[in-house]
Parts: C-alpha cells; structure tokens; sequence
C-alpha cells in the first residue's frame, strides 16, 4: 500500500431498514411543530395574530427577551421534532464517520430509547391537553385568533403517540435476534 492510498473501510453494521410507515411518521412529526413555530415567529416580529393587546403584551413582552423566548421556542421545538428522525435514520444507529472521536461506533439502543420514552412522557403532558382547546377560556385572544391558534396547535397532540410508535419500531429493529430453534 502507497502513502497516499486509502485503507479499506470497515464494513458497515448489518442494519435493518425501518418500515415504510415509521419513516412516514418520522418526517411528519417533523411537519407538526411547523405551524406554532410559524406562529410563535410572527409573534416575536411583532406581529399579534390573534391576541388582544393585553394579551400580546403578556405573551410577548416588550424588549429583546420577550421575542428571544419565542424565537428560541420555535427553534427548540422544530429541534426536538427533527430528532424523531433519528429513529428510522441510519444516524440514529451508527455515530456518523465525521465526528471525531466516536464516529462510526454504533449507538446503543438505550441511548435512544430512553429520551426518546421521556420525549413521549414530556410531549403527552405538554400536548395532549390542547385537545381540549376549544372548551379553554382565550380571554387574552380574540374569538377568531382563539380558533385559529387552535388550528394551529391541534397537529401537536399527534407528536407524542406517534413517537411513541416510532419507539417502539426502533427497539424491535436494533433488538438482538432470538437464537432459533429447529425442529427435529
């Protein structure tokens, strides 16, 4: 072997593909946080979009900090929904070859599995409330922007169950095969 030759790559971990269905999942969850996010930005540009003035106000206080949370929370969000991709991604599986130190290494499954679990327990809590959105008091919003913000966080009731299928996709994909046993 020349200097300037490449030695030969290991090969890669035999990883089974995730299902059509979980990758549907995946980039949907991705898809659900858009339109508060949206929302969240138009507020932090000033704009009120369904709260009174009071409201806005309360929401989105005035000075850099008010805005910067809602810039920050759009942000956060969309993050946290990007990572759902990591259950049916090779990324997910294998610590990607560009990262120094540990690329390449395969990731345990626990390392996963449990933010993912407490990304289902947090978002349940967070979220699942919002299907009641309609019977909650907007007294800080107006009736239309009440309904319309409504619209815009319903999609987030979603997030939590369908992660928590895409949980449970990845775990019995990276799970070890069970020894088989032959009949005589």
């Amino acid at each position: 072997m020349t200097a300037l030759s490449r030695p030969a790559r290991a090969a890669r971990p035999a990883v089974r593909p995730a299902p059509r269905w979980a990758h549907l999942a995946a980039h949907t969850i991705t898809l659900l946080a858009l339109p508060s996010g949206i929302w969240r930005l138009g507020l932090a540009l000033g704009l009120h979009l369904g709260y009174t003035e009071e409201g806005y106000r309360t929401v989105c206080p005035p000075g850099f900090w008010g805005p910067g949370y809602l810039v920050l929370l759009a942000v956060l969000s969309e993050g946290a929904a990007l990572s759902a991709l990591g259950l049916v991604q090779r990324w997910g599986e294998v610590v990607p070859r560009w990262i120094p130190v540990i690329g390449g290494r395969t990731i345990a499954p626990s390392a996963v599995l449990i933010p993912a679990w407490a990304g289902v327990a947090v978002l349940a809590v967070l979220w699942t409330p919002l299907a009641a959105w309609w019977s909650m008091p907007g007294d800080d919003m107006t009736p239309a922007g009440h309904t319309v913000v409504g619209f815009l966080y319903l999609p987030l009731v979603a997030w939590a169950p369908l992660l928590a299928a895409l949980a449970v996709a990845y775990r019995r994909r990276r799970r070890r095969e069970p020894a088989r046993v032959t009949s005589p």
